[in-house]
């Protein structure tokens, strides 16, 4: 068996009651066969050009030739470092992919101009811009930070004397403008299924693309997939997708906080697809599954919140015996490709049993549609509340503010926390400079007493972003911005990558303060490097 689950407790006894009715009502054959009707009428329409996922595994077969040929192709050429530009689904599954695989695999998914220069510049170990190939994956074709990337390497790679042409490739859909603009201009162009989502989209041109040409063994991925396909489709109580769907959607009251936590698994990065996968496909209608992204040691698993569901992700079935302690958890193993078939098939049937449509998101585009706004009026940033310690700091409400300390901001923002609630802490920062702000989260969520999410900007917007506006309004946010010399232009574009990050973070809190009267709090650091320690002493 490619995948193996364990329930125990309460959790036991949530599958045994849920997992008959799922079993009668044929769902896992359903979605099989491409239902579009188990959603509900209002989803059908959607749902109906969003099923292409259950058939990724024969329609991505003849991709594999076509992907190691261009890999040979460039090795030839002395092009062995790839970059991937993509948001979302578009970069989280070719990540995990990749590192799981062992396999470097540069992923650009920030507008943090740092990142974008580092991505360009490349280094020592894997070579520079000239031994670089730059995948551009984004499913609309008009993602506001891919395409940004892409105008950016372009220029770079003009400078070198490189003709963009010969060192882009472009995975999109058929039509996008992306799609019209890239064979226009000579690049290689792979089209995706239109019939899959995003976040759905793993075992498709989006995973296989980037990750193909990176060295992954992608021909061995969807065999591994292949493996699990009848497991996934039947409707059985030993279907692994309908008692993983029981164990994290069933049961009153709901456990709707879904603390993921990896346990000696050799799947390198997971919990953070599965986050955006759950997170965007049921977080709207206010309702809707919140994964937390927690650490074997996280404080989460020592208070065991009421409303939080753990699964732990282990390596082997026969091992499920080492963690008898763990009891009322879910215990899940399998092969990569195995765990993005069953949380596919399993965040579906979720949805449904939520009596939600797991397949768009309503909420995204308000982020965006605010960010856009900002860039075009450019308005001068409004004047901090306080500056503590070099910490500018700017709050929705003017009594978040009121005790003039860091700490008794974030004791105000806590306070604001509902019993149900969660902390979202947003990091709009160039997190190869500061990779230990993600330490933040753990402090967080012990200070505040409950569950707490970390993500980096605007990576999030594209994953946990639908959830915080449309899922339940029990969120509190932190921002963590900074202040830096770096920046960047974006050609043909009236913005820097600078600019942009800075629009992106701010429309993001309006639209959460303003639109869904939600506590915002934005700490912008004026010298990154120094007043993180002042953030983490004052989060303790």
């Amino acid at each position: 068996m490619s995948f193996a689950i364990r329930v125990t407790g309460h959790v036991k006894s949530v599958v045994d009651e849920t997992l008959p009715s799922l079993v009668s009502s044929l769902v896992a054959s359903s979605i099989t066969a491409g239902d579009a009707s188990l959603w509900g009428p209002s989803a059908e329409a959607e749902a109906a050009n969003r099923l292409g996922w259950v058939d990724a595994v024969s329609v991505s077969r003849p991709l594999v030739p076509q992907i190691e040929a261009l890999r040979a192709e460039l090795l030839a050429k002395g092009v062995s470092r790839v970059v991937l530009a993509g948001m979302g689904g578009s970069s989280l599954a070719p990540e995990v992919i990749a590192q799981t695989a062992g396999v470097p695999l540069v992923i650009l998914d920030s507008t943090a101009p740092g990142q974008v220069l580092a991505a360009i510049d490349g280094d020592a170990e894997s070579g520079g811009l000239d031994r670089t190939v730059l995948v551009v994956a984004s499913k609309s074709g008009s993602t506001v930070e891919t395409d940004s990337a892409r105008r950016a390497f372009e220029a770079a790679f003009r400078d070198l004397g490189i003709d963009p042409a010969e060192r882009i490739v472009v995975v999109t859909d058929p039509g996008s403008p992306l799609d019209s603009s890239a064979r226009a201009d000579g690049y290689t162009v792979f089209n995706a299924d239109p019939a899959v989502g995003g976040r759905y989209s793993a075992l498709t041109a989006f995973g296989l693309v980037p990750a193909g040409l990176a060295g992954v063994d992608i021909a061995e991925l969807l065999d591994e997939a292949e493996a699990t396909l009848l497991e996934v489709a039947i409707d059985s109580p030993e279907n692994p997708a309908l008692v993983l769907a029981a164990a994290i959607a069933g049961g009153l009251p709901p456990r709707d906080k879904l603390g993921l936590v990896t346990d000696g698994t050799h799947i390198v990065g997971l919990p953070d697809w599965i986050e955006q996968l759950v997170a965007e496909s049921t977080g709207k209608e206010g309702t809707g599954i919140l994964p937390v992204v927690l650490l074997p040691v996280s404080p989460e698993l020592e208070s065991k919140p009421a409303d939080m569901q753990v699964v732990r992700l282990v390596d082997e079935a026969h091992e499920f015996h080492l963690f008898e302690r763990h009891e009322g958890e879910v215990l899940v193993s399998g092969s990569l490709a195995a765990q993005f078939l069953v949380w596919e098939y399993a965040t579906a049937i979720a949805g449904r049993m939520l009596g939600i449509n797991p397949f768009d998101q309503p909420d995204v585009e308000s982020a965006k549609i605010a960010a856009r706004g900002l860039l075009d009026s450019r308005p001068e940033p409004t004047a901090p509340a306080f500056v503590a310690d070099g910490v500018e700091v700017r709050v929705s409400d003017p009594e978040l503010a009121a005790s003039g300390t860091l700490a008794g901001v974030l004791d105000a923002l806590w306070a604001r926390l509902p019993e149900t609630g969660y902390v979202s802490v947003q990091a709009y920062v160039d997190r190869l400079r500061l990779p230990q702000l993600q330490g933040l989260r753990e402090l967080v969520a012990a200070d505040s007493g409950r569950p707490a999410t970390f993500g980096w900007g605007p990576r999030f917007l594209h994953s946990t972003g639908q959830y915080h506006k449309g899922g339940p309004a029990e969120g509190v946010f932190l921002q963590i911005l900074e202040q830096t010399d770096v920046d960047l232009e974006i050609p043909g574009r009236p913005f820097t990558f600078g600019q942009l990050i800075q629009a992106q973070a701010a429309g993001d809190a309006s639209v959460l303060a303003e639109a869904h009267g939600r506590p915002v709090v934005t700490l912008t650091l004026t010298d990154p490097q120094i007043e993180v320690l002042t953030l983490f002493e004052a989060a303790q």
